[in-house]
C-alpha cells in the first residue's frame, strides 16, 4: 500500500464569517483558488465574470488558506449590499 503524502497546503478551519463570504462569491459568480508554482507555494487565482486575475505574491502552507478566505470576506464586503 503506498503511503499517504502529508497534506502540502496544511489545514485550516474557517470561520463562520469567512465560510459566509465563500457561499456568497460561490453563489455569484467570484471563484478563489490555489494555484502551485511546484515549489510548495501557491499564487492566489481570482475569476470573476470570467475574467481571471492571479496575485503577484505567492503564499506558503496554511497562510494560502488565510489569505484565500481574505478575498473572499474582501469580495464579500465590497458587492454583497450591491448585487
Amino acid at each position: 500500500m503506498p503511503k499517504r503524502k502529508k497534506d502540502a497546503m496544511g489545514q485550516y478551519m474557517p470561520t463562520t464569517v469567512e465560510t459566509e463570504a465563500y457561499r456568497w462569491c460561490i453563489n455569484n459568480g467570484i471563484y478563489i483558488s490555489p494555484w502551485a508554482t511546484g515549489e510548495g507555494a501557491w499564487y492566489v487565482d481570482i475569476t470573476i465574470n470570467g475574467k481571471n486575475h492571479r496575485s503577484p505574491e505567492t503564499y506558503g502552507k496554511v497562510t494560502i488558506w488565510i489569505k484565500l478566505y481574505e478575498f473572499y470576506k474582501y469580495y464579500y464586503n465590497k458587492y454583497a449590499n450591491k448585487v
